[in-house]
Formats: structure tokens, C-alpha cells, sequence
């Protein structure tokens, strides 16, 4: 066992791992990736750039990797699944490429996209190979007296059986 003073050298070492010359990347502290676009709460003054953004980088990965018109159509914008999908990958590849990736983000990206392509396909479903067809979207009844009425309630007690505790037990 070191003394005192070998630990006390061996702390400042360790600390100046962090704080020394190595430790500086010579980046922003700005979140990587840094723009990630809700598509849901998008303000009509920013979205033509957002759209460009997104259409210039999903040009150039269909081409890059031959992702075929019956996965991501001509009319990908008007699939809203497709966009989210589209999006998220998108941010995830910007976040992973950015220059202060330590290089597993390149790979890394390259295994969502793998398990993204299924997903897309999904998305889209297909149809739209002799011009836009407008997919039907799901509705809403508004809600009335049955969604009042169960929402008064919290509704956790319910899946616990007759005779079980409702509180967990705690064991030493």
C-alpha cells in the first residue's frame, strides 16, 4: 500500500488527465449534432430551411447508398412517418459525424441506418409509384363524457389483484 503522498500524486495526475493540453479538442461546448428539428411544434418562418435541409440531405443518401424508390419515393415529404423517420436519421447522422466524435460515431451511424432501413419501408408502405397517393389519415372522435369520466382517475390501483399490497415492500 503507497503512502499518503503517492495517492495524493497519483489523485493529481489523474485530475490533470482532464484539465491538462490533451483534454482540450479545440471544440464547442454546443450540443453535437446540434439541431434537431420537432416537426410537430416547427414555426411556419423556419420551415422552408428545415425542408431544404432535410431534401438536400436525403438526396444525397439515397444516391450515396442506392436506397431504392419503393423504400424513400420521390414524394417522401408528404409521407409524415417517412419525415420523422427521416429526420431522426438524419440528426443522427449529423451527431455522429460531427468533428468531436472520438471515431465510433461514422460505424455507429451505419448500424442505426442498417436498422433504421426496415423502418423506413414501413413508413412509407408503398403506393406511390405512379405519382403521389395520399394515404388516409387515422381520425379522432373528440372526447366526451367516457374520456371525462376515466381520466378523473388515476387508474394504477387497477392492475394490482385483489388481497396484493398496493405499497412495494422493501427488503433490507
Amino acid at each position: 500500500m503507497g503512502s499518503d503522498e503517492d495517492v495524493s500524486r497519483a489523485e493529481q495526475a489523474f485530475a490533470a488527465g482532464f484539465t491538462g493540453p490533451r483534454a482540450s479538442r479545440n471544440v464547442s461546448s454546443e450540443a453535437i449534432g446540434a439541431h434537431i428539428v420537432d416537426w410537430y411544434t416547427l414555426p411556419d418562418a423556419t420551415a422552408a430551411d428545415e425542408w431544404d435541409r432535410l431534401r438536400r440531405w436525403v438526396e444525397w443518401v439515397t444516391v450515396r447508398y442506392n436506397i431504392p424508390q419503393t423504400v424513400i419515393p420521390v414524394c417522401w415529404y408528404q409521407h409524415s412517418a417517412l419525415v420523422e423517420e427521416l429526420s431522426a436519421i438524419h440528426t443522427a447522422h449529423r451527431a455522429m459525424f460531427d468533428r468531436s466524435d472520438a471515431g465510433l460515431g461514422p460505424i455507429g451511424w451505419h448500424e442505426r441506418f442498417a436498422i433504421a432501413l426496415p423502418r423506413l419501408a414501413k413508413a412509407y408502405g408503398g403506393g406511390c409509384n405512379n405519382g403521389h397517393q395520399a394515404s388516409k389519415p387515422r381520425t379522432w372522435p373528440t372526447p366526451g363524457a367516457e374520456w371525462d369520466a376515466w381520466t378523473s382517475q388515476a387508474h394504477a390501483h387497477r392492475d394490482t389483484h385483489p388481497g396484493d399490497s398496493q405499497r412495494k415492500e422493501t427488503h433490507p
